[in-house]
């Protein structure tokens, strides 16, 4: 499960598609619908912030306007379309390993992606997020 703290707008078809349905995977899972990933690390920011399921639907809520930018026919009904006043932190570390790992994903799945974004020095986030100064997120897993 990667749940993206960068924007979408980097995300080939093939990360969009799976960060949708992993973000409805850790929807059900915050919901109580579901057994498994429940300690999953990706989910330890949105189980953080005080509203999780608004976390979790405002993430998503970002995918699907990128989705539908793009075309796409994501079901916005399977969420709530809302922004989040309060954003959830996240780390400048994080961003750029998680820009990282993505770039090396699309040096097999995308190289024209690839070249576009490789030398991109500034890197925009999720909407939901705020970035702060520090090292990857201790939840990370490598």
């Amino acid at each position: 499960m990667r749940l993206w703290s960068i924007h979408p707008i980097y995300l080939d078809v093939k990360g969009l598609l799976a960060c949708w349905r992993e973000g409805l995977l850790a929807k059900k899972v915050l919901e109580g619908k579901t057994k498994g990933y429940k300690n999953h690390p990706q989910l330890i920011r949105f189980k953080n912030y005080d509203y999780p399921l608004k976390a979790i639907n405002a993430f998503l809520y970002q995918i699907y306007l990128e989705a539908k930018k793009r075309g796409y026919n994501f079901d916005g009904s399977k969420i709530e379309h809302i922004f989040l006043e309060e954003k959830i932190k996240v780390t400048s570390g994080q961003v750029k390993y998680e820009f990282e790992h993505l770039l090396n994903k699309l040096k097999f799945r995308d190289i024209e992606l690839y070249n576009k974004l490789k030398d991109l020095e500034s890197i925009e986030i999720n909407e939901i997020f705020e970035q702060i100064p520090g090292d990857i997120e201790s939840w990370e897993k490598f």
